[in-house]
C-alpha cells in the first residue's frame, strides 16, 4: 500500500473539507505559496511525456528593500524512475535516461527555470546495494568531459540554465577511482566545477563504500549568474555540520540530490532539508528518485533481512524549503516529476536579520570544542555527582 500512495497532500485533500485542508497545509508547510502560472504548453508536454509538474512562488514572503532590487530566481528539481530494466545493456540504459531527462529539461526551460538539479546518480540505477563491481562500474564517467556532461553543456548553453548533474564519476587523473559527484555546469555551457559526497552511508542496503569513499572537495559554493549554490549529496543531509559549512561559505541555495527508500528514511525526509534551510538561512531543495529497481542477483544487507533483489520503494517527494521554514508540498511518491520554485534570494539576508541565527551561531566556541573533541586523549565534559 505505502509504495502506491501517490502523496500525503492528495490524501489530505481528498478527505478534509477545504477550510480544514488549508489550515493543515499552513501547519505542515508554513505560509501559503502562490501557484505559478506556467505556460499551458508545459502541462500539455508533461502530460504527453507522463510526468508531474508543480510550480510555486516564495517571492511574496520577501520584503521590498531600499537599496537591493529583488533577486528573483527559478529553481528546478527533477525526480525520475529508471527507464529500462537493470539487465539492459549499460549504453542503452544511459541513452534512455539521457533522452528522458532531456525531455524534462526542455519543459523546465519552458517553465523559466534558471538553476536545475537532478537526483543522485541520475544516469543509472542505484546499484550500490548489490556490492557487485561488474557491470555497475561501467556507468562511471568523467565529470569534466564525459558523455553526460557534454550533453548537459549543450542544454545549459541552449537554455541559459545552470545545471547540476549528480553522476558516478571516474577520476582518470587520480588512479581511475570512483566518486559520487555533482557536476556544476554554468549557463554559459562551461563546467564550473564539481562537488563530491562528503558522508558515505553504511546502513542497511546502503553499502556505498564498496565503490567510493568520502569526498575530498569540502564544502564548495559556486558563484553563478543566479546566485551562490552548493550541493549536499544524499546522506550528508543527516549531518547538520555538513549543511552548516555550506552556509558558512555563503550558499544561498543548497541542493540535496538523493536516493532513499521509504522503509529507511521517509519520516526524516520532510524535515531534514527544511530544518537546514531554517538553521542556515538559505533555500534548500531535496530531490529523491522514484520507483523500485530490481536486480538480477540477490543481495543481503547489514540489518539481517533475508536476501532480496531490490532496495525497496524510492518515494520521490521532492520539495523546496525557504529560510523562514515555509516549504512546497512534495512531488509524487510514485511518478516522475519537475518541481519549479520561484524565489527571491534577498529573503536569505532578511531572515538572518530577523532571527540572528548567524550572529548567535558561536562558531568560535564550537571550533574550540571540536578541536579538543577529535584529540585521542579527549575526555567528554560530563559532570557527575560526587
Amino acid at each position: 500500500m505505502a509504495a502506491e500512495l501517490e502523496s500525503v497532500e492528495k490524501v489530505l485533500e481528498k478527505h478534509l473539507p477545504a477550510a480544514e485542508f488549508a489550515e493543515v497545509r499552513r501547519i505542515l508547510y508554513g505560509k501559503e505559496l502562490r501557484k505559478l502560472s506556467l505556460p499551458e504548453d508545459v502541462y500539455s508536454a508533461a502530460a504527453q511525456k507522463d510526468f508531474e509538474v508543480q510550480g510555486y512562488s516564495f517571492c511574496e514572503i520577501a520584503k521590498e528593500e531600499s537599496f537591493r532590487p529583488p533577486r528573483i530566481v527559478r529553481i528546478g528539481a527533477i525526480q525520475n524512475k529508471i527507464v529500462l530494466p537493470t539487465t539492459a545493456p549499460i549504453p542503452k540504459q544511459i541513452e534512455a535516461l539521457h533522452n528522458r531527462i532531456s525531455d524534462i529539461i526542455d519543459v523546465a526551460a519552458q517553465s523559466g527555470v534558471n538553476v536545475l538539479c537532478m537526483q543522485e546518480a541520475w544516469t543509472m540505477p542505484f546499484a550500490f546495494c548489490t556490492r557487485e563491481k561488474h557491470p555497475w562500474c561501467d556507468f562511471a564517467e568523467s565529470a569534466e568531459n564525459g558523455a553526460t556532461t557534454k550533453l548537459l553543456q549543450e542544454l545549459a548553453k541552449k537554455y541559459n540554465m545552470v545545471i547540476i548533474s549528480p553522476i558516478l564519476e571516474r577520476d582518470e587523473t587520480h588512479g581511475d577511482i570512483l566518486a559520487n559527484t555533482a557536476v556544476v555546469i554554468s549557463n554559459t555551457g562551461q563546467v564550473l566545477g564539481k562537488s563530491r559526497k562528503n558522508h558515505i552511508p553504511r546502513v542497511g542496503d546502503f553499502n556505498e563504500s564498496t565503490y567510493y569513499l568520502e569526498g575530498d572537495t569540502g564544502h564548495k559554493v559556486f558563484q553563478t549568474q543566479f546566485g551562490k549554490i552548493a550541493i549536499n549529496i544524499c546522506y550528508g543531509r543527516h549531518h547538520p555540520p555538513n549543511w552548516m559549512m555550506y552556509g558558512v561559505n555563503g550558499a544561498e541555495i543548497v541542493f540535496n540530490p538523493s536516493a532513499t527508500v521509504g522503509a529507511l528514511s521517509e519520516p526524516m525526509w520532510p524535515i531534514e532539508a527544511r530544518c537546514a534551510a531554517i538553521a542556515n538561512s538559505y533555500f534548500t531543495c531535496g530531490i529523491n528518485r522514484v520507483g523500485t529497481e530490481e536486480f538480477a542477483s540477490e543481495f543481503t544487507s547489514g540489518n539481517g533481512k533475508p536476501a532480496h533483489k531490490d532496495f525497496g520503494h524510492f518515494y520521490g517527494s521532492s520539495y523546496v524549503a525557504a529560510p523562514d521554514g515555509t516549504r512546497t508540498p512534495g512531488l509524487s511518491r510514485t511518478r516522475d516529476g519537475l518541481m519549479v520554485a520561484e524565489v527571491d534570494l534577498n529573503l536569505c539576508r532578511q531572515v538572518k536579520d530577523a532571527w540572528c541565527f548567524r550572529m548567535t551561531q558561536r562558531l568560535d566556541m564550537y571550533a574550540k570544542s571540536l578541536t579538543e573533541a577529535v584529540k585521542p586523549d579527549y575526555q567528554p565534559d560530563v559532570v557527575k555527582e560526587k
